[in-house]
């Protein structure tokens, strides 16, 4: 069984587009998808859980990322929550330093992708780690990282303690978060107040077709524009 899903346009900036027709079509495989990306001329096949809703914020970050406001050469990069890896990959070929996390249950089909979607010559830019938010801290570096990254993260009150604290520990004084999610119920608005607490936030893009924004967090005592 195919079903057809539509391309998602986004402006191409500079001389090189990192995706160009995202998603040409999905493959509905038994209780999986397979979404075609084209980036940086490297044809990815992603594969997702149905019904997920991730890759639509995965892929608005993953343009903002294209656009070249901020330049992750060489620079040390994590991936919470990373589901499909799609986010970590657009950010290795990006010349990024990337560790892609997730809980344990996901690293094996996070993996398969990681390893079948990044140039061999790059691949050992990227590390697939676990990390379940709030417990397995003690394997990271604090504020190891210039840049946290997240899409559709923002979803389970129940976690929004443990996210908090992850991202506490994870960033130093100059790491920036950028998350992208939708802003649509009591808990989101939540979520923001409790970042406010901790960071300086700011919504840095709008994709007002998908309804997707993306914020900007850092130590509230250190603000940059990248």
């Amino acid at each position: 069984m195919q079903t057809r899903c539509r391309s998602l346009c986004f402006p191409a900036s500079g001389q090189t587009a990192v995706l160009v027709s995202l998603i040409k079509r999905a493959l509905c495989l038994c209780s999986n998808l397979r979404c075609h990306y084209r980036i940086l001329g490297w044809r990815a096949s992603i594969w997702i859980t149905a019904g997920s809703t991730n890759r639509w914020k995965a892929v608005v970050l993953c343009a903002y990322l294209e656009m070249g406001v901020i330049d992750l050469r060489d620079r040390s990069v994590i991936e919470l929550g990373a589901g499909t890896g799609l986010l970590g990959i657009v950010a290795t070929l990006l010349g990024a330093r990337v560790t892609i996390t997730d809980r344990a249950a996901a690293l094996q089909f996070l993996e398969s992708n990681v390893q079948a979607n990044l140039p061999p010559e790059i691949r050992p830019r990227a590390v697939v780690k676990e990390l379940t938010w709030g417990k397995d801290l003690g394997s990271f570096s604090p504020g190891a990282f210039d840049f946290i990254l997240g899409a559709d993260i923002v979803y389970l009150e129940e976690t929004f303690a443990e996210l908090l604290q992850t991202l506490d520990y994870l960033c130093s004084e100059q790491t920036v978060i950028l998350l992208s999610c939708r802003i649509r119920y009591e808990r989101d608005h939540k979520f923001l107040k409790m970042l406010r607490g901790r960071f300086s936030v700011s919504e840095v893009h709008y994709d007002s077709s998908k309804d997707v924004h993306i914020y900007k967090a850092q130590r509230a005592s250190h603000k940059d524009d990248f």
